[in-house]
């Protein structure tokens, strides 16, 4: 099975943009239960660290693709989005762009109703999850008025978001 996500970014040409909005994703991931336990990635060991996703985005941001990611999030933050904290190093390491906007300054931006990645400003995949974070299904959609609302919608965010440098988790 092919992962769409790493489909899009093989495809993008110049831009890929991703918007997460869930305070909680995926609790029996093995590393987000490593975490709880006290486990921290050492910036000094990258083979600690490094994984196949990062040789992804070293090898479309080498070619020009600008990746941003936003996230939503609710504060005080949740032990998930403290633990998405300490893991992105990571992502700005190989050339992601990442912000962050508390949702109490998002309240007047009209958002989707699910996280998304847009690819060269032209496919959107939504990505449907369960009610503990788990995903279910995902979905391209290419309709002008489905991109352009995406489009506007991170852009307002992005423009009021921290850059990752910047943010303290509340």
């Amino acid at each position: 099975m092919t992962n769409p996500v790493l489909d899009g970014l093989a495809k993008a040409q110049h831009s890929a943009v991703h918007l997460e909005m869930r305070d909680a994703y995926q609790p029996s991931d093995p590393e987000f239960i490593a975490w709880q336990n006290g486990k921290r990635l050492d910036p000094a060991d990258r083979s600690s660290w490094w994984r196949p996703f990062l040789d992804v985005v070293v090898e479309a941001t080498g070619r020009g693709v600008e990746m941003r990611r936003a996230r939503i999030v609710s504060e005080p933050v949740t032990d998930y989005i403290k633990y998405e904290y300490d893991v992105t190093f990571p992502n700005v390491m190989a050339g992601e762009l990442v912000r962050w906007l508390p949702r109490r300054k998002a309240a007047d931006i009209a958002l989707p109703g699910t996280d998304l990645w847009m690819f060269d400003g032209s496919s959107v995949l939504f990505t449907y999850f369960s009610g503990t974070g788990e995903v279910v299904d995902r979905e391209w959609r290419t309709e002008p008025v489905v991109v352009d609302l995406v489009s506007a919608a991170f852009e307002a965010v992005w423009e009021r978001a921290t850059p990752h440098e910047g943010y303290k988790p509340v």
